[in-house]
């Protein structure tokens, strides 16, 4: 089963800064497994932050678009209308922001189990899909 991949856990992956030292070995191990998962809402989450100019250690777009297009080896879940749907169900019902509850839509629409964020409920399972967060 692939496992999805949050767009933290793709920043800690290129953070320069030594205090986040261990949470970037963590991203790196999950970003070296072969059964990642990601959506284009992830992706391009990434390249926002990565390249914002107010960013300590802000990636050129020409790095950037590099890491994307590494990172496009992973399964990758289009934004769809039955992506949005079922997001806005997912509001609804447990109460995540939008943006989490696309992730969430999108890891399950790929047939995720476990999807990686440090931003969500760590153990909290959706629809089958199971947060957890890789830095605890």
């Amino acid at each position: 089963m692939p496992h999805f991949l949050d767009t933290d856990i793709l920043l800690y992956a290129i953070s320069p800064h030594p205090e986040e030292a261990a949470k970037r070995t963590a991203a790196d191990a999950l970003l070296n497994q072969d059964d990642g998962a990601l959506s284009v809402q992830v992706l391009q989450e990434f390249y926002v932050q990565a390249t914002r100019p107010t960013r300590a250690g802000r990636l050129p777009h020409d790095l950037a678009v590099g890491l994307i297009r590494a990172w496009t080896r992973f399964r990758v879940q289009e934004t769809t209308v039955p992506i949005l749907e079922a997001a806005l169900e997912i509001k609804v019902t447990h109460g995540f922001s939008y943006w989490d509850s696309a992730i969430i839509a999108a890891a399950r629409a790929l047939g995720c189990h476990r999807l990686y964020s440090e931003d969500m409920s760590h153990g909290r399972e959706i629809d089958g899909v199971t947060i957890i967060n890789p830095f605890r």
